[in-house]
């Protein structure tokens, strides 16, 4: 991963973070931005979307969806981390942000986020990974 695209992880881990300070409801901000022309931009090899500041990202965003304003917050450390890992698994893997909201969910964001957040990104994704195949495979068997 070079420097730019780190950098992409971080722009939308503080974009991700500044929802919680506008208080949107986290879960539909999330659902919101990773099915959004935003982030389908930001997957792309190269937009000029890539080299906007969060601040620009969330007035496209905000222009674009219907996102509502909530209590139901996830905490400010949660929400960066899960938009920097989204990106980064966007740019390591050349996954769109709405094939992995499928494999991981906002939900699935939060609940793993004590147990990963302190991992190498690479790890953390192949983790989310496997916890979406055993469920897979579970409700297969059912």
């Amino acid at each position: 991963m070079n420097p730019m695209q780190l950098k992409l992880c971080d722009i939308q881990g503080r974009l991700f973070e500044m929802s919680s300070d506008m208080n949107l409801s986290s879960k539909s901000f999330i659902e919101s931005f990773m099915k959004s022309e935003v982030a389908r931009n930001l997957d792309s090899v190269y937009n000029r979307m890539q080299w906007a500041g969060e601040e620009y990202l969330m007035e496209e965003l905000l222009d674009n969806c219907d996102i509502k304003k909530s209590d139901e917050l996830f905490p400010k450390e949660v929400m960066y981390w899960t938009g920097y890992i989204y990106r980064y698994w966007s740019i390591s893997q050349k996954e769109s942000s709405r094939n992995i909201l499928n494999v991981a969910s906002p939900a699935t964001m939060r609940r793993n986020y004590l147990m990963f957040h302190t991992m190498d990104p690479e790890m953390a994704i192949e983790d989310l990974k496997e916890i979406n195949r055993q469920k897979k495979s579970k409700w297969q068997i059912l």
